[in-house]
Order: C-alpha cells, then sequence, then structure tokens
C-alpha cells in the first residue's frame, strides 16, 4: 500500500522542520558557549556536521546527505573568508558550518541572510552600548580600504586578536539566524 501525495509532502515538511530545529540548537549551544568563554567548542561543531549528515542521510538518502555536505561547505567557506580576514574566530566558521550542515540546502540561502542581518544589527547595538558607534563606521573604512589593497590579509590593529576591539560573541547572530530561518519556515508553509 502506497503513501498518498499529500503525505509524502507532509513528511518532507515535517523533515525540513527538524533540520532547521536541530540547527537551532547546535547554534544555540554554540551561542552559549561563544558567550560565556569566548569560544565555540569542537565538541558542537563536529557532532554537528556529523549528526547532519547522518540525518540527511537517514531522512532523504544520498543525495540529501550530498545536498547536506555542500550546505555545510557553502556556509563554512562563506564564513572562512571572514576568518582569513581576521574578522571571526575559526569556532565561528565551524559553528556556521554545522548549522549549514544540519539545515541543508533549502535553508541556506535564509540562514545566510538572516545571521548576517543579525550580526549587523547585534554589532550596531554593541558600538551603541559602548558609546563608539563614529569609531566603529570610520574604522569600517579603515578595513575597506585595507582590504581593498591588502587582499583578505588581516589588519594590523583592526582584527578580532586585537584585545581592545570590540568583539560580539557571533554564535548569538548564527542562533538568531537559525531561528529567524526556522521561524520563516513555519510562516510559509
Amino acid at each position: 500500500m502506497g503513501t498518498p501525495i499529500g503525505d509524502l509532502g507532509m513528511l518532507k515538511l515535517n523533515a525540513e522542520l527538524l533540520f532547521l530545529a536541530m540547527a537551532v540548537v547546535c547554534a544555540l549551544l554554540g551561542a552559549i558557549f561563544d558567550v560565556r568563554s569566548r569560544r565555540i567548542p569542537n565538541f558542537i561543531t563536529l557532532p554537528g556536521i556529523l549528526i547532519g549528515l547522518c540525518l540527511h542521510l537517514i531522512l532523504g538518502g544520498w543525495h540529501q546527505l550530498g545536498l547536506a555536505a555542500l550546505a555545510c561547505l557553502i556556509c563554512g567557506s562563506i564564513f572562512l573568508v571572514f576568518w582569513l580576514a581576521g574578522g571571526m574566530g575559526a569556532g565561528d566558521v565551524k559553528l556556521m558550518a554545522a548549522v549549514g550542515c544540519l539545515a541543508g540546502m533549502p535553508g541556506v540561502t535564509y540562514l545566510l541572510i538572516s545571521t548576517a542581518l543579525a550580526g549587523g544589527l547585534m554589532a550596531i547595538a554593541l558600538a551603541l552600548w559602548r558609546g563608539r558607534l563614529r569609531d566603529t563606521f570610520m574604522n569600517m573604512g579603515a578595513l575597506a580600504i585595507h582590504h581593498r589593497f591588502e587582499g583578505l590579509k588581516p589588519h594590523p590593529s583592526l582584527n578580532v586578536a586585537n584585545a581592545w576591539t570590540l568583539r560580539l560573541p557571533y554564535g548569538l547572530a548564527i542562533a538568531a539566524g537559525s531561528a529567524v530561518t526556522l521561524c520563516l519556515l513555519v510562516v510559509q508553509r
């Protein structure tokens, strides 16, 4: 006895919700550690990637596994550029790769955009809170000029290794972006 077409659609939707819910859980765990210790440990990111790959394989087969690996690669590669430029920590890159792997390809675009927007809003709020909004915008200009001529080479002083620069625990932005992506999927369906 076969499954009705409507039931297949519901199963797919439930799987997508499960994938995104797992991505939110992983991102929240990473955000908690990021806020507390300014680090995102490998014992969150590596299992996130492995669980994502296994879930996609079990629930969607080899094709879905490949798409999850591609989502991991896309999210990780985009954030790797910012790490290479000195703008974020390696834990942020690994967390984004894990969250992308868990979410899968259908959520990657929303995940990247909502995470970037959340990060931007949080950065502005942090700069306002610390009374350094003007300095932050001036530094953004200096970074743009630096990277135009130096490529991805980190700026000598405006990077995450410098203790006096404003540093946002970006795990918070990844968690917010994941939650927004899950909410968008729920609203769309």
